[in-house]
């Protein structure tokens, strides 16, 4: 003779039996959902609860306590109830102190607040600052630097910097130029110690200098190639001898637009001559000090993680062959820096920054 109650029948509705169907398959439900799923798809067929576990290889009080709690309460009955924690020790007050102390004052011994001197200022422990610090995205130890230009032509050179980024004009090719000078060929003093399992390279902290080369380099927006080239000195004559290589390198059919900044090299009585003996070349400065906006800097930026940060080199001739080769592997496998923000995006999100720091007293 049965023991107990007779387990509940389970009969489902179109839209319960496609949701637990999902709940069942998808990869990115908890196997803990989707077994109770299953176990109440193998109910609804009219499976007892032994045969259910059976099925599934699970203990049958399991298969009872889901076939349960689904005839109670349908799907809800099946996600997981709210656990209760236990009561709040940290008034909002509290916190909110925390916050108007970090944001609006700093320790008397320096310049920012550390989980540790928060804590022994708020009286909480270091751990509770912290958590209250990540909830609201604040990290008093880290600062990054800006600086706006103040270039009276400002946003016109935006906008037609920009506008030769996302809307070049039909044959012609737009590079940006720049030169990364001052390049320190620099050896070690002692031999460098080399990777090993659970240990890092290592390298005496201290060098010796074999002298400096410049590195002038013309990014090609649409393809990400570069020329380049080295000169042991930076001077306009040097920037002069640049352009004629670039001259020789693009196609005379095409018309040549170069984003450059305003260094003085750039802009010499010699250069001007030499732009009216090429009139096909275009120069378009970009704003002081917004070297953001030539992409040739993160090409740059790349070229020193990979070559200079952690290369040795015994003299300025095997830094620049370093160089060369580096521009010659990167040009059988270019890729280009998509520019992304119109002129209009930058010229708007300039204005929020200067909003916010009108006012701050600096």
């Amino acid at each position: 003779m049965p023991r107990g109650f007779p387990a509940a029948q389970i009969r489902l509705s179109p839209s319960e039996r496609t949701r637990l169907q999902q709940w069942a398959r998808r990869r990115k439900t908890s196997q803990g959902l989707a077994t109770r799923a299953r176990i109440v798809l193998e109910c609804a067929k009219g499976a007892t609860n032994v045969e259910v576990a059976e099925e599934l290889g699970i203990n049958r009080l399991t298969v009872g306590k889901w076939r349960k709690r689904f005839a109670a309460h349908r799907l809800d009955g099946l996600t997981d109830e709210r656990r209760p924690g236990g009561p709040r020790k940290i008034s909002d007050d509290a916190i909110e102190q925390v916050l108007i102390t970090t944001l609006e004052s700093a320790p008397r011994d320096a310049t920012h607040w550390s989980t540790r001197s928060m804590a022994k200022e708020a009286g909480l422990s270091k751990s509770t600052v912290n958590r209250i610090w990540r909830a609201f995205s604040l990290q008093p130890h880290r600062s990054e630097t800006f600086k706006l230009s103040t270039d009276p032509l400002f946003v016109e050179k935006v906008r037609d910097v920009v506008g030769l980024y996302m809307n070049p004009p039909e044959h012609a090719i737009v590079l940006c130029v720049d030169e990364k000078s001052q390049m320190q060929a620099l050896d070690r003093t002692q031999p460098l110690l080399p990777m090993r399992p659970g240990q890092a390279e290592r390298r005496s902290h201290d060098y010796v200098r074999h002298g400096t080369t410049s590195l002038f380099a013309a990014l090609d927006v649409a393809t990400g190639k570069v020329i380049g080239e080295c000169h042991r000195r930076h001077r306009a004559e040097e920037f002069r001898k640049f352009l004629n290589t670039v001259e020789r390198e693009v196609p005379a059919e095409l018309e040549v637009h170069l984003i450059l900044d305003n260094y003085s090299t750039h802009k010499t009585p010699a250069i001007q001559r030499w732009l009216a003996r090429h009139p096909r070349f275009h120069f378009h400065f970009i704003p002081t000090s917004s070297s953001w906006l030539n992409l040739v800097e993160r090409w740059f930026a790349s070229f020193t993680e990979r070559q200079i940060r952690r290369g040795v080199h015994r003299s300025t001739r095997q830094l620049e062959q370093a160089a060369t080769n580096y521009i010659d592997i990167s040009n059988q496998d270019p890729q280009p820096f998509i520019w992304t923000k119109s002129a209009d995006q930058i010229l708007e999100s300039l204005g929020r920054l200067c909003q916010r720091i009108q006012g701050t007293g600096h």
